[in-house]
């Protein structure tokens, strides 16, 4: 069995568990490359990457440009000498480094491409309503996640799943995927997929999933129940849908879970609360499908300046009645 050098690319923590699977296996690891230190809170204090966190405790050679065309970098990657570049959840690469590897660079995407091309993969998935996603590896390219396809796994969405349970359970299969793809590669049996192809076999609209912008968070209690619940479990637990109250414009109140209730008594006009038996609804835009009404209970809610909590714990802290929330 072939075993490669491998040049790997990431940042987060779903990069470095990847990272851990490989090194695990039989190829060899010949350096890493992740985002610089970076500062983060009050006190200034600089923080390391996941990946990095992971190649300093193996011993790994480590790279962290600013600039991925720097002719410092660049040296320093050929000097590597890799078979292969894997990239898991890293910045945009130019030609120049996914093109250096002898046998390029493999990606590992968190959807069943090609559909939910982009940065936002997991959650858009959820957003639109998709009742399965998964896991891709493919080819990197200069055309951003349009590659020809390595590989893909299948993981079902849960009616009531939210993005934070979606991306572990992507996670687990995603690195066994991208350690398979890496062993055919190297033992010469990888297949690799025009996406021109799967297109055509699978007729249907592609959907893209652009990076999320505050707007995209929005609630609007215009749309229906059903949509509303995939837009706020697509959103959590992070960076979480938001709403405001129509005297506090400025001030989002995030909801992390709902669910669609088809048997509230009384109409509710969009964005209308009831609250019932220390029980949170509030009315939506458009009627579900075989329901009198579209309404949302939700379950748990952040207030401004506070953490997530049960909606009846938000009810009991009010100081005052609440009658609707901003359409």
């Amino acid at each position: 069995m072939k075993k490669l050098r491998i040049v790997y690319l990431g940042t987060p923590g779903f990069a470095a568990t990847c990272l851990e699977t490989l090194l695990n296996g039989r190829h060899e690891v010949v350096g890493v490359v992740t985002a610089p230190d970076r500062e983060s809170g009050r006190g200034r204090i600089i923080t390391q990457s996941e990946v990095k966190k992971i190649a300093l405790e193996r011993g790994l050679p480590i790279a962290q440009p600013e600039h991925l065309r720097s002719e410092k970098f660049l040296d320093l990657l050929k000097g590597w000498n890799a078979d292969l570049g894997v990239v898991v959840a890293f910045r945009m690469l130019p030609e120049v480094v996914w093109s250096m590897p002898e046998m390029g660079t493999v990606n590992l995407h968190g959807s069943l491409l090609p559909q939910f091309r982009g940065a936002a993969p997991i959650q858009r998935a959820i957003m639109a309503g998709a009742t399965e996603s998964g896991a891709t590896t493919f080819l990197l390219t200069g055309d951003i996640d349009k590659g020809d396809i390595l590989g893909r796994v299948i993981v079902p969405i849960g009616p009531n799943e939210n993005a934070g349970s979606l991306h572990d359970r992507i996670l687990e299969s995603g690195k066994n995927l991208l350690a398979k793809t890496i062993d055919d590669i190297a033992d010469g049996v990888a297949r690799a997929i025009p996406q021109s192809d799967v297109i055509s076999e699978l007729n249907v609209d592609i959907l893209d999933a652009h990076k999320l912008f505050k707007e995209d968070r929005r609630i609007s209690w215009l749309r229906s129940a059903i949509d509303l619940h995939n837009h706020i479990r697509g959103l959590a637990p992070y960076p979480g849908a938001f709403t405001t109250l129509p005297d506090a414009p400025e001030a989002p109140v995030k909801i992390i879970e709902s669910q669609v209730v088809n048997d509230h008594s009384g109409e509710l006009e969009a964005g209308e609360i009831s609250i019932h038996e220390g029980r949170l609804y509030v009315g939506c835009g458009k009627p579900i499908e075989d329901s009198e009404n579209g309404t949302l209970e939700i379950l748990r809610i952040q207030p401004p300046g506070k953490g997530a909590m049960d909606a009846g714990s938000y009810l009991r802290g009010l100081r005052e009645e609440i009658a609707s929330f901003t359409v």
